[in-house]
């Protein structure tokens, strides 16, 4: 820190200011001053002092938080020696301020923690402490506080500790968990009516199950376990002090999941938690829906536990089904909020008993499912007052969408068919409100795909009776099956939906929709509703709040129905030619170009080109129109719109053509280039632009491949021309896509190679800069895309070329850096390069390959390696790992008789001078 050690009242004006000063730019300067400050060694000094002095809670707050920081971050800093003084310090503090803040005492409850993990010499510390605290019933707070925070803090990432004195710590802390457990105990029986004092004490006792270190036979039979309960099944406990007992009850189930280890403890729990059925009733009937919740997720938890007994043995001991019955009781709370806690659960029971693919199971739960899936229809249907469409970004509307997902995923247990056809048998005499019915045709909705149209009988209704349409779905019990000749076909059922009156509620008939789009592998099979059903859509595009969900319709059929649909393309083109005359989202107008140019790549090859050409011309004419504006303006118009249009074309346009046939889509794209090349000049600046003009020339470039070869050195030109001056890593990104189309190309080679060579001198001095691999992680990634593709189409003409050393030094630096998808390209530039001179492919430059890489890895194999070795130790999180062992399994194979020599070396060696001369041997392979 700059100007030597600041004085107290200087660090006393900085804390006031950042709390009490008006201007927020004083309080700036102060937070700026206050963190230097805190990353100073200075910090140490002054917090204990500001401690000391206890002048106001804001000083004190902060010289609290900077001791905890400073042990979690800096305890390097210290000599050993201050350990014990450190220690003496903090447990001093506590006591003195345990009166002044709640939050004080967690700041330095949580410091003296990390002290006691990162303390090796500080031996029994939960021993020490209560010993030291116990008998003090006004130091009793603090004392459980720590004791709460101590074992989650075991497994902080702010902590720099290793593996092995975890696990010493672990082993301490188990072996005084029971003393904890007893002082616990003895703190909740004399609680009496200190309800902060209990909150507290389930608190700590649900930090130290996560850890999983109580004895399970003693907490089995432990006092505590059963006061738990006895407070969750009072209807006069409080809120707080019931989420408490909650939240403790869920971790004691959460660390008995291995239910071989802890079963005296899982039947207490499994009892305690059944025992709570009559309280979750009581809390309904006075609406307190805390505490409902708090239930739920109780059962939740006891169910999850529970599972894989559920599966293998339901019905019998701890795969009681009663667990089901709890979930179930739960679903049938008015309030959705209740069922979704459940949501986990139904997903694994489904995952599991489709992997089991047991029938006689599948039959044991089918009747759980179908209660669920009655409750879920249910609990989506909208207010009868709503009014307008159904909407899909509150809360509800996520509701519906993760209803929708879970009821895919169950649905095998069932039978889509079946669905049907039990709501049929319980709605066909019925005449339900309108909520009711879009509830249903939204579960129906979800279900459509998984029928299969070819082998099933959809027993299902729709008729019209006033507005409302009466739907049938298999979720409503009973199971009444209705003769199957008397049952309509889905056809029959897609028939009534495209007659659905436009009277009916606007909410239903947004459902429909919505169902008729879902149900586009019907149409596929019987191309006779085509026609019907695009009138029937070409309605709700017109229509403002239901156009999206049409062009959503629209976008399915078209992608399943691509034949059928070619006879309706000049429709289709119609619709695109005039999109913006429709009151579309951006991806629902985006999602409709997709489906028509899906469609156009199913027509005849000498009609495309004039098709395509058509489909495109209103987003050329708008992009030429947006320059010519912006060159008379001065001012430049954003073109994104028109380009992303242009690029899902591209991207989609994708016709099947001959070897010889000339792309049909050819002309049209080198007729576009132009007005491209134009808006990429004129908006060169910006990132975001440059960004969607290189997705819509990298599509238009793998439309027609090698067909775009006339487009190759303007493009080139410009890319590089424009990067000197804006180095925007989406021209890496391109490059990496022309080098896949035409580095194969003999012809094309040294054209790639310069482009290469003049894309990396900028790009190398943007990352040499301080922090350039950290600050631009976007540039590494695109980079390595861009080499590793020329090591994939090209090798020889990379590894012969002067740039290949500085490409691979870059990439030795680069190993450090902890960005995923940049450090997953670096490394598998460096696993591709190795790897090509592995492979004999049979290819007649693979000695010529060896040779080269066995050339880098003489240059660059040592520190490529210690590298390597040194950012597995120190800069890459876990999940890099096998990326870098991919890299280091192709050197070993490259070098696998050096290695394996030098090993055998080494290990037999009798004395010294053998392992000397077998060090210097293998060292002469990388020096």
């Amino acid at each position: 820190m700059e100007g030597g050690k600041p004085t107290l009242p200087l660090v006393y004006q900085a804390v006031q200011a950042l709390y009490h000063d008006p201007d927020p730019a004083g309080k700036e300067r102060a937070s700026v001053w206050l963190g230097e400050l805190q990353r100073s060694m200075y910090a140490w000094e002054i917090s204990d002092q500001l401690l000391q002095l206890k002048q106001d809670v804001e000083s004190c707050y902060f010289a609290a938080q900077t001791m905890k920081m400073k042990i979690q971050t800096s305890f390097y800093e210290l000599p050993p020696e201050t350990h014990t003084s450190l220690r003496d310090s903090l447990l001093s503090h506590i006591q003195n301020l345990k009166d002044l803040s709640p939050i004080i005492v967690t700041q330095l409850a949580l410091a003296i923690a990390d002290l006691a993990l990162q303390m090796a010499s500080w031996k029994g510390c939960v021993h020490t402490l209560i010993e030291k605290y116990s008998n003090d019933v006004s130091s009793m707070p603090f004392l459980i506080e720590i004791l709460t925070v101590l074992p989650e803090e075991v497994h902080s990432r702010s902590l720099r500790i290793g593996a092995n004195r975890r696990s010493e710590i672990i082993e301490d802390l188990a072996y005084y968990s029971t003393t904890v457990v007893t002082l616990l105990v003895t703190c909740a029986e004399k609680s009496g009516h200190d309800e902060k004092m209990l909150i507290k004490v389930f608190r700590c006792l649900g930090s130290w199950f996560n850890l999983g270190v109580l004895d399970n036979n003693f907490m089995a039979s432990n006092q505590l376990l059963m006061i738990l309960f006895q407070v969750l099944q009072r209807d006069e406990t409080s809120t707080n002090l019931h989420e408490a007992a909650s939240d403790c009850v869920c971790s004691a189930l959460y660390a008995i999941e291995n239910l071989a280890v802890h079963m005296p403890l899982a039947m207490q729990l499994f009892q305690g938690v059944l025992s709570l059925e009559t309280a979750y009733h009581m809390a309904v009937a006075r609406e307190d829906l805390d505490k409902v919740l708090n239930y739920c997720r109780i059962f939740t938890e006891l169910s999850e536990t529970f599972l894989e007994m559920t599966v293998r043995t339901p019905g019998q001991g701890m795969g009681d089904l009663r667990t089901l019955e709890l979930l179930l009781i739960c679903a049938g709370h008015p309030q959705y909020e209740v069922v979704e806690i459940s949501f986990n659960f139904w997903y694994r029971l489904g995952e599991n008993l489709y992997k089991m693919n047991d029938p006689a199971l599948h039959r044991v739960f089918k009747p759980y499912i179908q209660r669920l899936l009655h409750s879920l229809a249910r609990h989506c249907q909208l207010d009868p007052d709503h009014e307008g469409v159904p909407e899909d970004t509150d809360d509800f509307g996520e509701f519906r969408m993760r209803v929708s997902d879970l009821v895919k995923d169950v649905i095998f247990l069932v039978g889509s068919m079946e669905c049907f056809s039990q709501l049929y048998s319980t709605l066909k005499e019925g005449n339900p409100p309108w909520e009711v019915t879009e509830a249903v045709l939204f579960i129906m909705a979800a279900i459509a795909k998984s029928i299969d149209p070819s082998q099933l009988i959809m027993k299902f209704l729709l008729c019209f009776n006033h507005e409302s349409l009466i739907v049938t779905l298999k979720c409503l019990p009973p199971p009444l099956l209705v003769p199957s000749e008397n049952n309509p076909t889905l056809t029959e059922v897609l028939e009534q939906v495209v007659l659905l009156p436009e009277t009916v509620h606007i909410a239903v008939r947004y459902t429909s929709i919505e169902l008729v789009g879902e149900m586009s592998e019907v149409i596929d099979r019987n191309p006779c509703m085509l026609d019907p059903v695009l009138n029937f859509l070409m309605k709700g595009l017109r229509e403002k709040p239901l156009a999206s969900v049409a062009a959503k319709a629209i976008h399915n059929i078209c992608s399943v129905c691509r034949d059928h649909m070619a006879q309706h393309f000049q429709g289709l083109l119609n619709i695109a030619r005039s999109l913006d005359s429709f009151a579309l989202s951006t991806d629902a107008a985006v999602g409709l170009l997709k489906g028509t140019a899906l469609v156009l790549a199913r027509l005849p090859l000498e009609k495309i080109a004039e098709c395509l050409n058509d489909l495109c011309a209103v987003q050329v004419m708008a992009l030429r129109k947006l320059l010519a504006q912006d060159s008379s303006s001065g001012k430049l118009s954003d073109p994104t719109v028109w380009l992303d249009r242009l690029a899902v074309i591209f991207r989609h346009t994708n016709p099947i053509v001959e070897n010889g046939q000339t792309h049909p889509c050819q002309k049209v794209i080198q007729e576009i280039w132009p007005v491209l090349s134009e808006t990429l000049n004129a908006h060169q600046n910006d990132n975001r632009i440059v960004e969607r003009c290189c997705r819509c020339l990298r599509f238009a470039v793998r439309c027609v491949g090698k067909g775009s070869a006339s487009l190759l050195q303007p493009l080139v030109t410009q890319m590089v021309s424009v990067y000197q001056v804006y180095p925007h890593s989406c021209f890496l990104y391109l490059g990496s896509i022309l080098v896949d189309e035409y580095g194969m190309e003999e012809g094309c080679r040294q054209g790639l190679l310069d482009m290469l060579q003049a894309l990396c001198m900028p790009t190398f001095q943007l990352l040499e800069h301080p922090n350039g691999l950290r600050n631009h992680p976007d540039t590494v990634d695109d980079l390595f895309r861009l080499v590793t593709r020329f090591v994939q189409r090209s090798p020889v003409t990379l590894l012969s070329s002067t740039i290949i050393v500085h490409i691979i030094q870059c990439a030795i630096a680069a190993t450090t850096l902890d960005h995923r998808d940049a450090n997953c390209s670096v490394m598998k530039f460096v696993r591709d390069l190795i790897h090509t001179g592995v492979t004999n492919d049979h290819e007649d430059d693979f000695e010529i390959r060896k040779r080269l890489i066995g050339q880098v890895m003489e240059q660059h194999g040592q520190q490529l390696v210690t590298q390597l070795i040194n950012t597995c130790c120190f800069c890459l999180p876990p999940y890099t790992l096998p990326d870098v062992a991919e890299v280091l399994w192709e050197i070993m194979v490259f070098d696998r008789p050096q290695l394996t020599d030098f090993h055998k070396q080494v290990t037999s060696a009798e004395e010294c001078k053998q392992v000397c001369w077998a060090i210097r041997e293998f060292t002469r392979l990388y020096r």
